[in-house]
């Protein structure tokens, strides 16, 4: 009796792809995200093994979204369009206010957890 131990199985319906339905609705929030909030900054974030490429808006207040796009070129041309400066998250790191805003999120959280 043969037993397949490494048996190539194809991917299950919408695992590890993305269609453009995924890209056009993200850039879609990252428009509203970015024409509602002031100071806005985009955060190109690089394809890993595991994740696709992504963009982060940081408003000057620290909130902040992140959505997948297609590649950096198309994430820099996103940021152009949106009129907001765009930088290399793994060159520049990320905005103090950002983390600051982390930081507030995880407090009040904490803080209603508390009796």
């Amino acid at each position: 009796m043969s037993v397949a131990v490494f048996r190539r199985r194809g991917a299950r319906a919408g695992e590890g792809r993305v269609d453009g339905r995924v890209y056009r609705d993200g850039e879609e929030h990252l428009t509203r995200f970015a024409r509602t909030r002031i100071g806005v900054e985009a955060f190109v974030e690089p394809r890993t093994a595991v994740t696709d490429t992504t963009i982060v808006l940081v408003a000057a207040t620290g909130e902040w979204t992140r959505r997948r796009v297609p590649g950096p070129q198309a994430a820099h041309q996103l940021a152009h369009r949106l009129g907001i400066p765009a930088y290399d998250a793994g060159v520049v790191g990320y905005p103090q206010r950002m983390r600051d805003w982390n930081s507030r999120l995880a407090a009040e959280a904490r803080a209603r957890r508390e009796p």
